[in-house]
This record gives structure tokens, C-alpha cells and sequence, in this order.
């Protein structure tokens, strides 16, 4: 009976620990699936619904506070508004992709990572791109919430929250500094 209770408490100290770990486990997926231009590996790690729903209100939310009373008080300055949140939303759409993951996690403006008139560097050259979230400042925030925070060009903090499903952990949202 003693080896059956030790067995079960060795199973959820490792289910524990496995939990724990999960994040870096993330994270580190998330780097080799982006250095492997591996959209499949980095479609598991990553909740894109949820992703694009967070930096799709975001940038709403940005506009909005940009834009002031005044604008928001017309209905030219609120139709106004309407179009640049189809605006924002397409291009959230087309920049939340696996190249454009990988220049935010690196802490580099997006344009700067798919710019095409820099010539290709050839493979294991020095000065290759780092790895992404490698310089991250990491933090538990809750049992099913962990940030990985990196800083842009001009040293905004640019933070990737990663949640907890079960024992699965996922990157869900990625907090710019607008």
C-alpha cells in the first residue's frame, strides 16, 4: 500500500514540476519553430485567435484615446474611426504571422525584419538574428499566467503573456506599448 501512496505522489510531483516548466517549455518551442520557419510547430504554441482578438482591441483602443472627445463627438470623427478599426484589423491580420512573431519577440520593428532590399545573410554567418525571447525578463504572474518581457528599438517594453489550459501552455496575448 506504501508503494502505491509514493508512486502517486511521485506522478504529481512530476505533473507539478512538468506545469512549472511548461512556460520555458513554450518559449522554447517558440524559438525553434521560428528559427525553422516551422509554421505548424509555431501554430501549437501559439492561440492565434486569441492573439489577433487582443491586438485587434488594443489598437482600437489606442486610436480611440488618440483621436480625443472632439473626434469621437462628430459623426464624421466616429465614422472616421470606424473605417481605421477595418484598417487596423486587416493589418493585425496580416502582421500576426509567424515573421512578424518573430521580429516582436526579438524586439525589432516588423518592417525592419521583412525589409527585402537587404541582401540575405548566408547561413551561420556572424550577426545572424538572436533567437526570439532570448533577452526576455520572465515572470509567473499567476499559476496560469506567465509574461516574457522584451524591449523594442527604443526600449518600450513589449510584453508576451503566455496562459495555462489543463497543463498546456500557449502564447494568448502580447501587450505593445502604444
Amino acid at each position: 500500500m506504501r508503494k502505491w501512496i509514493w508512486l502517486g505522489l511521485a506522478v504529481l510531483l512530476g505533473l507539478a514540476a512538468y506545469t512549472a516548466a511548461g512556460p520555458y517549455l513554450t518559449i522554447r518551442a517558440i524559438q525553434q519553430a521560428v528559427q525553422e520557419d516551422d509554421t505548424r510547430a509555431l501554430a501549437r504554441q501559439v492561440d492565434f485567435p486569441a492573439l489577433r482578438g487582443s491586438l485587434k482591441l488594443q489598437l482600437d483602443d489606442a486610436m480611440v484615446r488618440r483621436a480625443g472627445p472632439e473626434v469621437q463627438a462628430s459623426l464624421l470623427g466616429r465614422i472616421g474611426l470606424q473605417v481605421a478599426s477595418g484598417v487596423s484589423a486587416g493589418l493585425v491580420e496580416t502582421m500576426v504571422t509567424p515573421v512578424g512573431l518573430a521580429a516582436l519577440m526579438e524586439g525589432r520593428r516588423v518592417w525592419r525584419r521583412i525589409d527585402i532590399s537587404a541582401p540575405p545573410r548566408p547561413a551561420g554567418a556572424a550577426g545572424e538574428a538572436g533567437k526570439p525571447l532570448q533577452d526576455a525578463e520572465h515572470r509567473y504572474q499567476s499559476p496560469s499566467r506567465f509574461t516574457a518581457t522584451v524591449h523594442d528599438d527604443d526600449g518600450r517594453p513589449i510584453v508576451f503573456v503566455l496562459t495555462r489550459k489543463g497543463i498546456r501552455w500557449r502564447l494568448s496575448d502580447i501587450r505593445l506599448p502604444l
